[in-house]
């Protein structure tokens, strides 16, 4: 058997109490639906805090690598003033230092290391 659908009805054709009961159902589904877009789009809805997590997380990598680079360069700080080794090559590497009695030869057809 076939349900039949119950007729329109129109606002005109509700008695009074009804028509404000239906009013009052209506606002308070407009509402909620201005509350769930607010609550997904707002300012402080679920895609802004879902942004603000992922910049946080890529904040924290950033000062992550940034405390690792700081403990490198502690460490490489502390070699260059105390191990002699380390002060020596870096004397060889950064400023072109020769010890007495060594020759330096300069090869113009090869790029330098850095270029390779």
């Amino acid at each position: 058997m076939k349900r039949r659908k119950p007729p329109a009805i129109s606002m005109n054709d509700l008695t009074p109490r009804k028509r404000r009961r239906r009013i009052f159902e209506s606002v308070l589904v407009a509402i909620g639906c201005i509350v769930l877009v607010d609550s997904l789009i707002g300012e402080r809805g679920l895609i802004k805090t879902w942004q603000a997590r992922q910049e946080a997380r890529a904040e924290q990598q950033l000062l992550t690598q940034a405390q690792a680079e700081t403990v490198r360069l502690r460490e490489e700080k502390r070699l260059l003033e105390s191990d002699w080794p380390t002060i020596e090559d870096a004397a060889r590497r950064e400023l072109g230092l020769i010890k007495p009695g060594e020759k330096l030869f300069i090869i113009r057809d090869v790029p330098p290391a850095s270029e390779r």
